[in-house]
């Protein structure tokens, strides 16, 4: 653990991650007790397991990142001809939101990451928050055929 906030780690370690870099993938960074809060779901979704196939289906949604790639990364997710780039970044503490940009079938997206990590770096909370409605509609009929997908259903 360094002097810095423990969130710095954390996002360090988010980052590379997305760059497909994180050796132990997700597993390494998510708590086993992870809450994912969506958009798209009415109720909180808990555990390490299904926050991973609810951030696959996001990557495969927003980022045009394969879903059913369980190496446990997710390569190419910031590379600069993908079309989802994070474009501001707050973090202090055990917190951080990050603001992204994404385009879904043709229609603009808006919204933010809002990340609580523990004292250790790892996600204990990972919320999404995003507009407009429309993207929302769009991110939502995406999200639900993967979802399907990658459930065997």
């Amino acid at each position: 653990m360094s002097d810095r906030d423990p969130i710095f780690d954390c996002l360090d370690r988010w980052f590379e991650h997305l760059n497909g870099d994180l050796e132990g993938g997700l597993d390494s960074i998510l708590h086993p007790d992870v809450v994912f809060l969506s958009p798209i779901v009415y109720t909180p979704q808990e555990g390490r397991e299904i926050t991973k196939m609810y951030l696959r289906a996001a990557g495969s949604t927003l980022a045009d990142v394969d879903a059913e790639t369980d190496t446990g990364s997710t390569p190419s997710a910031m590379d600069d001809d993908n079309k989802f780039s994070y474009v501001k970044v707050i973090r202090e503490g055990h917190h951080a939101m990050l603001e992204f940009e994404t385009t879904v079938d043709g229609k603009y997206a808006n919204g933010v990451d809002i990340i609580t990590c523990n004292d250790d770096g790892q996600i204990v909370e990972f919320k999404v928050m995003m507009r407009p409605l429309q993207a929302i509609n769009a991110v939502h009929a995406e999200m639900k055929a993967t979802l399907e997908k990658l459930a065997g259903g």
